[in-house]
């Protein structure tokens, strides 16, 4: 029995009540209490046949014998695929609290992240992440070539994304011309994405720097190395202590290993967070056993890319457990995403 032949709207409308009073309340649900708190003009025992339906279609099961019934894991896809709706509401306030009191261009992009972090968090109720943007779309702000001995170098370079990067290799050099180099080089990669260094056109450089081809492609292809030697993506994490008061999450065992991933096995979590082929506007939602990484198979992920320039280069997200209120975590996610987006754009140009 499938979902296009059971749920009438009247059974939508029992379903959904089901899975709100669930959500609300951590408590199974039976149909005396849809009658007494929903204005449903049926009986008791015609709530409880529907419900039957719904526990043989797979969507809801009871936990106990004696007990009322809670949503599966596909009643929660078909309840996030076909009933919920983000709240637009939801989403005006968290525009309003991350652009209160705000100047993204005196903050700089760590601390807009922090912020949205906090407030995704405390507006969710559960772990809020975002992932610090992919190395390889950072823009240069400063490079620095430091001698360290007759024939050794270190380039250390700031991006606008990341904590200095720096990276040593041998090179045959002036002392007198790395300087002049080093200011070439700032004046002509600032603001470029190390991607874009990588591929430089050396050809057009400027008449006096041209006998330093050799060279400054050397350094060119040593700074595309921080790209190359920091393919990991930090994840920002706020709010654990938000998900303690959540009572899926009151077995110690079971929070440990969650948070073992969160804090410690990043790189299995980002892949599964981030969407790299996703279009603009397309929303991740990850419910229980639908979770590829062990740790999450109780919980639910709602996650959405945020872009600089059309292209996606991070993530935000909450996890929670399954019992999510989704509306609200869908339109925070997305909102949030919006916002750093925006941010992204608005960063002031590289001198």
């Amino acid at each position: 029995m499938t979902a296009q032949n059971i749920l009438n709207l009247r059974h939508q409308n029992i379903f959904r009540a089901t899975v709100n009073h669930y959500i609300s309340t951590a408590e199974p649900v039976g149909s005396k209490t849809l009658v007494k708190e929903y204005d449903f003009h049926v009986s008791s025992a015609t709530i409880r046949n529907v419900m039957g339906k719904l526990e043989k279609a797979g969507f809801l099961y009871q936990p106990h014998v004696s007990a009322g019934r809670i949503p599966s894991d596909s009643g929660y896809r078909f309840y996030v695929d076909e009933l919920v709706t983000p709240n637009v509401k939801t989403r005006k306030q968290v525009h309003q609290a991350l652009t209160q009191n705000s100047d993204e261009q005196l903050w700089g992009l760590e601390a807009t992240l922090q912020k949205a972090n906090q407030i995704l968090s405390t507006l969710s109720g559960y772990i809020a992440l975002i992932t610090v943007p992919q190395q390889n779309y950072a823009r240069l702000r400063h490079l620095q070539l430091l001698p360290l001995s007759a024939s050794k170098v270190m380039v250390i370079v700031v991006t606008d994304m990341f904590q200095p990067q720096s990276v040593a290799f041998e090179l045959e050099y002036d002392p007198d011309e790395l300087t002049l180099l080093a200011n070439f080089l700032n004046h002509h990669l600032q603001g470029r994405s190390l991607e874009e260094i990588s591929r430089l056109d050396l050809d057009a450089l400027d008449q006096d720097f041209r006998h330093c081809a050799e060279l400054l492609d050397t350094i060119c292809q040593t700074v595309a190395k921080v790209n190359q030697n920091n393919l990991s993506t930090p994840i920002l994490v706020h709010g654990i202590s938000e998900v303690l008061r959540q009572p899926e999450f009151s077995q110690l065992e079971q929070l440990q290993t969650l948070l073992h991933l969160i804090e410690v096995r990043q790189e299995q979590l980002f892949p599964v967070m981030f969407n790299r082929e996703g279009e603009e506007g397309t929303t991740l939602i990850h419910i229980g056993t639908e979770n590829p990484l062990e740790p999450m198979k109780t919980c639910a992920l709602v996650s959405a890319n945020y872009y600089q320039e059309e292209v996606p280069v991070g993530s935000v997200g909450v996890i929670g457990p399954t019992r999510m209120f989704y509306e609200n975590a869908i339109a925070l996610v997305e909102a949030t995403a919006d916002y750093i987006s925006a941010s992204l754009t608005t960063q002031p140009e590289l001198a």
